[in-house]
């Protein structure tokens, strides 16, 4: 196999495990950033992420936490593809000569490089996945996507191209989808490098053994959540906004409102499920990447 399959066989294995792990928390997270904000004398419908929990399962089931996960489950192989590919290829153009370890610097050059070509397949993933996401955390809402109910992901996707512009209504939230993959993989894998080397205790990574990985994986995912949260929170607010009468203008309308209405801790909603999420998922997402890369020779 050349190497651009296996990164694609790799990365869809690892992207799989990945969501498995990491979809319910990220139903949570979705919840709490897009709930609207009570009126006066009211509560918020959801406390805080045990609440959401309890209020999805009691009212859709279990099944309610993988609400969503179609879209990004057709598409992981693609996903993946873009991204483990693209890196992949960064990696071929900076080495010095075939096989040689890159920098920790270098690691965060091609993760910023593969965030910035997974965005444009990212954007219209997310946006179909945070209107069903959303959807019953904003049924009381004048603010939701016009009283749209949607039955699956393509059912959200027919309704953006009839109603909301066409093909460039699913690409709505396309600033700060980059603004999030660009720094966020960044920041992912260049603390992957480095926790990776400094476990092996050198820039020669290759016997790491799956503990290390695993730990390594987790770290590297929690960093990018630490490094991007608030573009998080403005991408999910702009792509479940109502098409017809819309609350933001844009990402930095979205900014100031949240800020102003909020402080800072409204950028942050969400933060814990995300947190809580990233640890295990790219735990999972990297060792499977990295068992299956290593099986393929």
């Amino acid at each position: 196999m050349g190497d651009v399959a296996k990164d694609l066989t790799a990365g869809t294995v690892g992207g799989a495990a990945q969501l498995i792990c990491g979809h319910p928390f990220d139903t949570i997270k979705v919840k709490l950033q897009s709930q609207p904000a009570p009126q006066p004398g009211q509560l918020l419908k959801y406390s805080g992420a045990i609440d959401a929990v309890k209020q999805t399962i009691a009212a859709e089931g279990l099944g309610g936490l993988y609400k969503g996960m179609g879209a990004p489950l057709a598409t992981v192989a693609a996903f993946n593809a873009v991204l483990f590919t693209v890196r992949g290829q960064m990696e071929a153009l900076l080495r010095s000569e075939p096989g040689a370890p890159l920098s920790v610097n270098q690691q965060i050059v091609c993760g910023a490089g593969a965030g910035f070509a997974v965005s444009f397949l990212a954007c219209p993933t997310e946006l179909i996945k945070c209107r069903l996401q959303a959807q019953s955390a904003l049924a009381d809402s004048a603010g939701s996507a016009g009283g749209v109910k949607y039955g699956g992901p393509m059912d959200v996707a027919k309704h953006v191209l009839r109603s909301e512009g066409g093909a460039r209504g699913l690409f709505k939230g396309l600033v700060p989808t980059l603004a999030r993959e660009v720094p966020g993989n960044a920041a992912m894998f260049g603390v992957y490098e480095a926790l990776k080397q400094y476990l092996a205790g050198g820039r020669d990574t290759s016997e790491l053994g799956r503990g290390s990985l695993i730990v390594a994986g987790g770290l590297a995912g929690a960093s990018f959540w630490g490094a991007v949260y608030p573009t998080d929170v403005v991408k999910s607010v702009i792509q479940v906004d109502n098409h017809k009468n819309p609350k933001f203008s844009g990402s930095f309308d979205a900014f100031r409102k949240i800020l102003a209405s909020e402080g800072v801790k409204g950028l942050y909603k969400g933060f814990g499920p995300a947190m809580a999420r990233s640890v295990p998922a790219n735990a999972a997402c990297f060792l499977a990447y990295e068992v299956t890369r290593s099986s393929l020779g």
